[in-house]
């Protein structure tokens, strides 16, 4: 080995280079790459600056998992060449600097191993039977997850010669080795002789935190596999200079961190939760993703180093996000469904990011600026393209591409012999992405990448220096400092499409010179800390530090623009003009005056007509338009928006003139007139009742419109008396025959809305009777089979108003006799349970609530538990099936609460300014508890729980209940409406709508008090006391009458403590940033309950102390 490359630390200032020899260079013309190609290939890696080659496997092997199947781990796969051919290779990339890494694959083999051939004929306890995990049945290890979920229903296969069970954690073909016998380790430590001997500078440990079992754990992360990997590491250390170990352990950045030990395991590790978090901050616009992931990141040794990626040889791995940002990382990033595999995304870098030049580039320039190795996938650096219906893996590690030439010059075999085919996507295909074109072109992605591998190397910071972020006034711009010795480098990344304007505090840097790196151009020095600056779009700047916008338009008319369509009505759709004029000049500024549009605050980039629905009634031409509004930074949204065209002297007859109705003023062919929302027209209102009832179908070119009714509803549509509600909602309402109650859905999704199927399921699939029952729905159901709902019919609900009235009535009577007759009383004391029966309260408090109001809080929680068990009742439905928690599900929710606590709890700070003098008093107190918080939150992953997931209300509140009087009625299934549909259906604890539950019974005993004028100024501090006691024992009586009906203990044991003071805490935390941004002076009550749920916390903590 050359004399060079002898530092120990050499992989902290290394770039390494992933790639398969079978698709880098075919020297034989046998369409497969060898190692004989990859020698010439090896001054192109040289000239394009890494100095490091990551090899994926190579061993003998029947290749059904791509090498990852090994059947002799001390030779070379025929097809690749011979080990004369890899010592060269190993020669000539060493006298090029460039070290080169493989892959050790330890966990397991295939099962055309000899090994495992002797180990199936073998007696039991014999030296090769143990060599594999074997059973007589398939009980043991229950508790391991399943890793590939569509190729594999269990860890166990049978094994007919052996007439036993083996153990394999992938496929089948791969049988699990058992490390619990040191023949195994001995004979991979013989292995790891055998190629560091040749040269080999390091391995790639392939799935480590799998090789050992245990009863009763994941057989994951545990114990033995430290110790294995300590004695690996001795050996190593004692036989070998500058060799190195790197885990490929996908898990959060605590667990993995477990990997360097102390500095005496690996000496680097896959820094798998970054990768993804970098995609959503580029996509959401946002830098707390990586900031987050980040300092969620432990400190480690010394002498280790995190290595990073964009991409690599398998799918983007979602399994270290939460459940939120995965649904929303496969909306942003795999809209095609042949992206997906198992939980991830299977896509090179460029078409993940649509080819933009600009995305790839950022992404990069943080990627080498941030702490650890960075690791460039082959092809990544021209933008190769992929291909996602070759199935499997198989699309993201087709041949190299270098020249236009045939078979883009990796072989010169006939194109049908290739082990895979070339690209052809007329984007991505060889002709114009290739190497060749590219070193010939300055400005390529290419060149690009030379020039900033060549940079990174020049500036010795980035691979050994310490991390600090920046605090930018704009979340979009990500900001860091790099410092080693005496050198500081400044990173600067806009996340945004647009350009941004930020302010960074540079206190540490005050009175420093800035010098841009590449350019060398100097820029505004630093001053006394505050530095501003703009950043175009997705621009980044690397800043050597020597020591020495928001434009606002509002376009407020109230004059109707008036559109003239060059066509008639009928023909409007067809005309590109006209619904160009629709786009840019009606449909935004009317949809922002609609009470049901939520995107009001948000500035939008366009909207467009997404797809449009001709309906004839009664001789006039409807359009049920689905309206896509593009968002300057968040995803797009679509709306439904049914439209006609009504001339002016049939306005009054047939439709409602108001401010929401008229679109705009219309002018077609000559006719004066309005276009319309159509649902202020009563014979489109009583088309839609009718064709319910006929459960009429039209055929579109694109799909089918589905007009359904329920088999137990008889609509009965001979006479049909229509009213729309003038209600302040996200939804238009009417009324039918005053005996149905239609909700006309404005905001929309390709996939079911929640609230028809959790409605229609109750409905019909369950003996559930308070909820109101399904009775028809109208549906767009596409040719791919995808539903979007327009509207949702119910058996209208004769009640008395909803249960936050009523409840807000109560306490007003429970006030009045506070006021009469408790003035000289002492406070009681709270009694500390989690559930109360009326008894159990002191005496005061019983005669002040009163057992009426009692009894309705019992019959309420007694109906949401019979709504929890309706919603879990099904076993085969998968929407509804319930899930057990998993530790990775408990880890991903601490994730998501930490991101909601540092959010809000960052705008409550901001926000102090504004507030009165007693509610920052108490905003202070809870900015304090912060540490505290996130403390009490760990809980929900430091502890295993075993509690089930199953759908939920998931906007769960008093004013989603009817009062009839006497009962309860529950109702708007939708779930959260700043979440999608796919997230609301996600499956969570339902001690998350007690939890809302609970908090609304906080909110009434205040808002009360808040919305009361007369109560007199000295007697609100009082009446604030006394609200305590009633939220207090109210919310207590409600959960012990829910966990009776749910068949529960009254005392709560730890793990469901734990849930519902953790769905509590997050309920409140979420409320102060709603009431931050639209009521605040309303903060005051989600304080008080995030002060009131700690002190709780805090409380339990010292009682639990007492009993340990």
């Amino acid at each position: 080995m050359a004399s060079k490359i002898t530092n120990a630390l050499w992989f902290k200032d290394a770039v390494i280079y992933e790639l398969s020899v079978r698709a880098f260079q075919d020297s034989n013309a046998d369409g497969i790459g060898d190692f004989p190609g990859l020698i010439q290939r090896l001054d192109y890696l040289e000239d394009l600056g890494v100095n490091t080659i990551w090899l994926l496997p190579f061993f003998p092997s029947p290749l059904k998992d791509d090498g990852y199947d090994v059947t002799e781990y001390c030779d070379i796969h025929p097809d690749y060449g011979t080990l004369a051919d890899f010592r060269l290779f190993l020669k000539e990339a060493h006298r090029r600097n460039i070290r080169v890494i493989t892959e050790l694959v330890l966990n397991h083999t295939s099962d055309q191993h000899p090994w495992f051939q002797k180990s199936r004929k073998a007696r039991s306890g014999s030296r090769y039977k143990d060599y594999y995990v074997w059973s007589d049945n398939v009980d043991r290890y229950r508790d391991a997850r399943i890793m590939f979920t569509d190729d594999e229903s269990s860890n166990w296969s049978w094994d007919n010669e052996a007439k036993m069970y083996y153990w394999h954690r992938y496929y089948r073909h791969q049988p699990e080795l058992n490390y619990e016998n040191s023949e195994v380790q001995l004979e991979i430590i013989k292995v790891v002789d055998f190629w560091m001997k040749l040269g080999v500078d390091g391995f790639r440990l392939a799935n480590v935190p799998f090789l050992f079992e245990e009863e009763g754990t994941s057989c994951e992360n545990l114990p033995q596999t430290h110790s294995f990997l300590k004695r690996l590491r001795a050996h190593i250390d004692k036989h070998y200079e500058n060799r190195i170990l790197i885990a490929e352990a996908n898990m959060w950045p605590e667990d993995a961190a477990q990997y360097f030990g102390q500095g005496d395991e690996c000496h680097m590790n896959f820094h798998y939760p970054l990768m993804p978090r970098l995609y959503l901050g580029l996509r959401t616009e946002d830098a707390y993703p990586i900031i987050d992931i980040l300092e969620q990141t432990p400190s480690a040794p010394p002498n280790v180093q995190w290595a990073l990626f964009l991409r690599n040889h398998d799918e983007i791995g979602l399994e270290m996000v939460t459940e939120e940002e995965k649904d929303y990382l496969f909306k942003a990033y795999a809209t095609d469904p042949n992206t997906k595999h198992n939980i991830g995304i299977r896509r090179r870098l460029a078409p993940l990011l649509n080819n933009d030049r600009r995305k790839v580039e950022l992404l990069y320039a943080i990627l080498f600026s941030l702490p650890g190795t960075p690791v460039l996938y082959y092809g990544d650096e021209i933008g190769m393209g992929d291909n996602i219906y070759l199935g499997d893996r198989f699309g993201v590690r087709t041949p190299m591409q270098w020249n236009m030439n045939l078979n883009a010059g990796f072989s010169t075999a006939n194109p049908q012999k290739l082990y895979l085919p070339i690209i052809t996507d007329p984007m991505y295909r060889h002709e114009s992405i290739n190497v060749a074109t590219q070193e010939e072109n300055p400005s390529s992605l290419l060149w690009w990448i030379r020039n900033l591998l060549s940079m990174r190397k020049r500036l010795g910071v980035f691979g050994k220096g310490s991390l600090k972020f920046i605090d930018s006034s704009n979340s979009k711009v990500l900001c860091f400092a790099r410092t080693y010795e005496k050198e500081n480098i400044i990173v600067v990344a806009n996340l945004s499409q647009f350009s941004q304007a930020t302010t960074l505090d540079l206190k540490s840097f005050k009175d420093c010179d800035i010098t841009e790196v590449f350019s060398q151009n100097r820029f505004m020095s630093v001053g006394e800390g505050e530095y501003s600056i703009t950043v175009g779009p997705y621009g980044y700047f690397w800043f050597q530090a020597d020591v020495s916008e928001k434009k606002v338009q509002s376009s407020n008319s109230n004059e109707l623009f008036l559109f003239k369509p060059e066509l008639s009505w009928e023909r409007t759709f067809s005309n590109y003009n006209d619904v160009r004029l629709l786009e840019r000049k009606v449909l935004q500024p009317f949809m922002k005056k609609c009470r049901w549009f939520g995107g009001k605050a948000r500035p939008i980039s366009k909207v467009s007509v997404n797809k449009m629905i001709p309906l004839k009634v009664d001789g006039e031409i409807h359009y049920l338009v689905i309206v896509e509004v593009h968002y300057v930074q968040r995803l797009p949204e679509l709306y439904f928006l049914p439209m006609c065209f009504m001339p002016s002297d049939s306005m009054v007859d047939k439709a409602e003139y108001t401010a929401q109705s008229v679109i705009c003023r219309a002018e077609v062919q000559g006719k004066l007139g309005f276009v319309i929302d159509s649902s202020y027209h009563k014979g489109f209102r009583d088309f839609l009742f009718v064709s319910m009832d006929r459960k009429l179908r039209i055929k579109e070119e694109e799909g089918t419109l589905e007009f359904n009714s329920s088999v137990f509803a008889k609509l009965n549509s001979d006479e049909v008396e229509s009213k729309i509600l003038k209600a302040d909602s996200s939804n238009t309402a009417m009324v039918y025959n005053d005996k149905y109650f239609f909700k006309f859905y404005r905001k929309i999704e390709t996939e079911i809305n929640p609230d028809l199927e959790i409605v229609r399921f109750l409905s019909e699939n369950t003996s559930f009777r308070n909820a109101p029952k399904y009775a028809g729905s109208v549906e767009f159901r596409d040719n791919e089979g995808n539903i979007i709902v327009f509207g949702l019919l119910q058996e209208k609900v004769d009640n008395q108003g909803d249960s936050w009235v009523m409840t807000i009535d109560s306490v007003g009577r429970f006030y009045e006799r506070i006021m009469a007759k408790a003035k000289k009383e002492k406070l009681p004391p709270l009694i500390n349970k989690a559930a109360l029966q009326f008894e159990d309260a002191p005496e005061i408090i019983q005669e002040f609530i009163g057992r009426g109001f009692y009894e309705r809080v019992v019959r309420l929680g007694q109906r949401t538990a019979e709504m929890h068990q309706a919603l879990a009742s099904d076993k085969v439905n998968a929407a509804f099936v319930p899930e057990s928690f998993t530790t990775n599900y408990q880890r991903s929710l601490y994730s998501a609460l930490r991101k909601l606590t540092r959010d809000r709890f960052k705008l409550l700070e901001q926000s102090i300014p504004k507030l009165n003098d007693q509610t920052q008093e108490l905003a202070k107190k809870v900015l304090a508890l912060e540490d505290k918080v996130l403390e009490c939150f760990s809980e929900i992953y430091q502890t295993k729980i075993n509690a089930n997931k199953t759908r939920i209300h998931g906007d769960y509140h008093l004013g989603q209940v009817l009062f009839t009087g006497k009962d309860f009625i529950i109702i708007d299934f939708e779930g959260e409406p700043g979440f999608s549909f796919s997230e609301r259906r996600l499956k969570k604890n339902p001690f998350k709508d007690v939890a809302g539950m609970m908090r609304s019974f906080h909110y009434a005993a205040f808002g009360k008090i808040l919305l009361n004028e007369n109560y007199r100024e000295k007697d609100i501090e009082f009446l604030e006391q006394w609200a305590d006691q009633w939220q207090h024992y109210i919310s207590r009586f409600y959960l012990g009458a829910y966990l009776e009906r749910m068949g529960s203990k009254a005392d709560l044991n730890n793990e469901d403590e734990i849930l519902i003071r953790t769905y509590l805490l997050e309920k409140a935390i979420y409320e102060l940033g709603y009431e931050l941004n639209g009521r605040p002076d309303w903060v005051n009550i989600p304080l008080r309950g995030i002060y009131y749920l700690m002190n709780r916390y805090f409380q339990a903590r010292e009682e639990r102390k007492k009993k340990n």
